[in-house]
């Protein structure tokens, strides 16, 4: 997959610890805000849905 470039090196390390936090605190799903994503388009944020799902962590974006 393209997605992870040289400066996302680490996001598997950062999704792992999401999980565990959203773990511990009960949460399902992470809400992220679009304005603040990279690639804030349809295709950006369904790329980044499917990576995080991969991973185990179920992601929805605030309106």
């Amino acid at each position: 997959m393209h997605l992870l470039q040289s400066d996302n090196a680490d996001i598997d390390k950062h999704i792992a610890t999401l999980k565990l936090a959203m773990a511990r605190e009960g949460v399902k799903e992470a809400v992220f805000d679009p304005t603040k994503l990279a690639q804030n388009n349809r295709s950006g944020r369904k790329m980044m849905q499917a990576y995080f799902r991969q991973l185990g962590v179920s992601v929805k974006f605030s309106t």
